[in-house]
C-alpha cells in the first residue's frame, strides 16, 4: 500500500519553508552556495540532489564531502577555512550539521556566512544554532514521521525550493529514486514513509535515466528491471561507499553527475574494482582478528578489545561487526 500521494507535506518540516526562502534569496543575488555532504550512501545521495535541484535553480553552487581519514565526519573547522577561502556566502549541508555546534558558531558569527542545516540524526543535547535547521526529530517539529534518511530530508526541502522558484514541484520527484536508495542504503527503518520511498525509489531504479547508475548496475551484472532492495544494500550501494572508505567519496558523486555514458562505465568500473579491494582488506583484517582472539585466548570472552594496527581506519567497524557476529 501507499503511493506518492501518500507521502507527507514537507511544510511541515521546521524551517525548511525558511530555509528555502534564504536559499531562494541568495540564488538572487548571485551569492555563492557549497553544500557540505557525508562520504557515504545517504550524504552522496543527499549531495546528488541538493547539487541538482540547486543548478536547477540557476544557483552558483559546488559541493565539498569531508574526507574520512583528514576530516572525519561532518563539517568541521577544516571545511569551514576553505569554504570562507573559497568565497563562500552560504553553508547548506545535508545528512550532518546537527551537532557540529562550533564549527557552525565559527563560521556565522566569526566569518559571516549564512548556514542552513538539513540532518535527519539524533538531536544533542546542544544542537547547532544556523539560520534554519530542517530535522524531523527536532521536539518542536510538526512533521509526522521522525525515520527519515538524510536524502528524504533533502528530497523534501527541494519540493520547497521549488515552489518558492516556481518550478513545477513534480519535478522534485525525480528525486525519490535517490531518496529511496538512500533509505536502504543508510538501513533506514522499513515503516511509515520510508517504505513509500523505498517502494517508488526501486520502481524509479529499475527504470533509471541516470547514465552513472546505470553503468553501475550493468558492471555489477545486473539488470534494470530485476532489481530489489537486496541488491541496494549488498550490490550497488557498498560500490558507492567503498569511494569514501578507500579513496574520496567525491568518486561517487562525480558518477551520479556523469552524463557520459563511455565516462560512467569507466567511473562505474572503478568504484566496483575499489569495493573488490575493500572487501579483500575486510577479509584480510577479520582473519587477523581472529588470529588474535585465539592466540589471547580470548574465545569465550564476554567484551573482546582487539588491537589490528594494520587494519585501514574505515573498515574498523565492519571488522567488529563480523567479529561481533561469529562470538556472540
Amino acid at each position: 500500500y501507499g503511493e506518492r500521494k501518500d507521502l507527507y507535506d514537507p511544510h511541515l518540516l521546521k524551517d525548511a519553508v525558511k530555509g528555502a526562502g534564504i536559499i531562494k534569496n541568495k540564488i538572487e543575488q548571485h551569492k555563492k552556495i557549497r553544500i557540505i555532504g557525508d562520504y557515504d550512501i545517504d550524504g552522496v545521495e543527499a549531495s546528488y540532489i541538493l547539487i541538482k535541484a540547486l543548478q536547477r535553480c540557476g544557483a552558483d553552487v559546488d559541493v565539498a564531502i569531508p574526507d574520512r581519514m583528514k576530516d572525519g565526519y561532518g563539517i568541521n573547522q577544516n571545511l569551514i577555512n576553505a569554504a570562507q577561502a573559497a568565497g563562500v556566502d552560504t553553508i547548506l549541508t545535508c545528512d550532518n550539521g546537527i551537532a557540529a555546534t562550533e564549527p557552525i558558531r565559527v563560521a556565522r558569527e566569526e566569518m559571516g556566512m549564512t548556514v542552513i542545516v538539513t540532518d535527519h540524526h539524533d538531536i544533542p543535547r546542544e544542537p547547532a544554532q544556523a539560520d534554519a535547521v530542517i530535522n524531523p526529530k527536532q521536539s518542536d517539529c510538526t512533521y509526522p514521521f521522525q525515520g527519515l534518511c538524510g536524502a528524504a530530508v533533502a528530497y523534501k526541502f527541494v519540493q520547497l525550493l521549488y515552489e518558492q522558484m516556481g518550478i513545477p514541484v513534480k519535478e522534485a520527484d525525480d528525486f525519490l529514486e535517490n531518496a529511496g536508495f538512500a533509505t536502504v542504503g543508510d538501513v533506514m527503518d522499513l515503516q511509515d514513509e520510508n517504505r513509500i520511498l523505498v517502494k517508488i525509489g526501486l520502481q524509479m531504479l529499475n527504470h533509471t535515466k541516470n547514465p552513472g547508475m546505470r553503468a553501475l548496475i550493468l558492471q555489477n551484472d545486473l539488470q534494470p528491471g530485476a532489481l530489489k532492495a537486496h541488491h541496494i544494500g549488498f550490490r550497488i550501494g557498498p560500490c558507492l561507499n567503498a569511494s569514501g572508505r578507500l579513496d574520496t567519496a567525491q568518486r561517487s558523486l562525480r558518477l551520479l553527475l556523469c552524463e557520459d555514458t563511455l565516462e560512467a562505465g569507466t567511473l562505474a568500473a572503478e568504484l566496483v574494482s575499489l569495493n573488490e579491494e575493500r572487501k579483500d582488506m575486510t577479509a584480510l583484517a577479520v582473519e587477523d582478528a581472529r588470529d588474535v582472539i585465539v592466540k589471547d585466548g580470548m574465545e569465550n570472552d564476554k567484551v573482546l578489545v582487539i588491537y589490528l594496527p594494520e587494519c585501514h581506519e574505515s573498515l574498523a567497524g565492519i571488522v567488529a561487526g563480523r567479529i561481533r557476529e561469529q562470538y556472540n
